[in-house]
């Protein structure tokens, strides 16, 4: 059971932390009034299964006085339930330039009467939330690629490794249409067609005798050469810029031989590079 309280200045970023996490596995609960953080804990120890890894928000914009998540965290004391803070913050100068480029308005805008001013004393009320915290990221000048992986660092699952990108490849058949979810595509059709042999016709690419007579072609050997190898350059670099999804289409005439055979070959070869990949066939069962 992880329960993170994710709290920090308006504008250093915790929107994006938040995504992260969320992409990471976390339940996530955007600025939940800190009265009722106890009564979500309590749901959490129900021990259902399905808030097993929780992140929520509690910032500024639940009030000036902290007074009520310092209750709560006494009352999660009480309750002897671990958890974890996280303050998210960022320099002045950074957040100023935010709030320009966005040209929202920050939470105590209207009390403080400029925007300095805000900033100024928002960053005075959180004070005591950034010295209960556990943990501290700053964003200052920090790409996202570079926050995704210090947060991945400390809260992902699969660290670095790659884990935390998830890689669908799905075969599909042209004469449907392509695949509007799809990042890369792939087309298998120049490949000899097992719908031509008899035996093989009514066959479909999980078949042992249509993946036999699709990679028994030497012109299969050097696709799926080219394909691992452009796959191996690429998926760490996507994972590096925080790609959290990619599909990858393969396609032939129908969709039920020669990509399906591919689509598998190629989903276990994603598997042995350490990545969590599926695969999927969208036009196998057609007629």
């Amino acid at each position: 059971m992880e329960f993170l309280i994710v709290s920090g200045l308006s504008g250093a970023g915790k929107s994006t932390v938040m995504s992260i996490l969320e992409d990471s596995g976390f339940f996530c609960v955007d600025n939940l009034p800190p009265v009722l953080i106890p009564k979500f804990a309590e749901v959490c120890m129900a021990g259902t299964g399905a808030y097993e890894r929780v992140a929520m928000v509690c910032d500024i914009r639940g009030g000036e006085n902290f007074d009520g998540l310092f209750d709560a965290l006494s009352i999660l004391d009480a309750m002897k339930f671990p958890y974890k803070i996280l303050f998210v913050e960022a320099d002045d100068a950074t957040i100023l330039q935010r709030y320009k480029e966005t040209r929202r308005l920050h939470p105590l805008m209207a009390e403080a009467g400029s925007l300095i001013q805000a900033v100024e004393r928002e960053r005075a009320a959180m004070a005591p939330v950034r010295r209960r915290a556990d943990y501290v990221i700053s964003t200052s000048s920090q790409p996202v690629k570079k926050l995704r992986g210090q947060v991945l660092d400390m809260f992902g699952p699969g660290g670095a490794t790659g884990a935390e990108m998830s890689v669908t490849v799905t075969s599909f058949g042209f004469k449907y249409g392509l695949p509007l979810e799809a990042d890369m595509v792939f087309d298998a059709r120049f490949l000899p067609n097992p719908f031509y042999v008899q035996e093989l016709k009514n066959q479909t690419g999980l078949d042992a005798g249509v993946r036999d007579f699709v990679f028994a072609c030497r012109e299969t050997g050097e696709f799926m050469e080219r394909i691992q190898s452009l796959l191996a350059f690429l998926l760490p670099h996507f994972v590096e810029e925080g790609k959290s999804a990619l599909v990858i289409a393969v396609g032939c005439t129908g969709g039920r031989h020669r990509s399906v055979a591919i689509t598998h070959a190629l989903t276990e070869y994603i598997q042995g590079l350490g990545y969590a990949a599926s695969e999927t066939h969208r036009d196998m069962t057609r007629a």
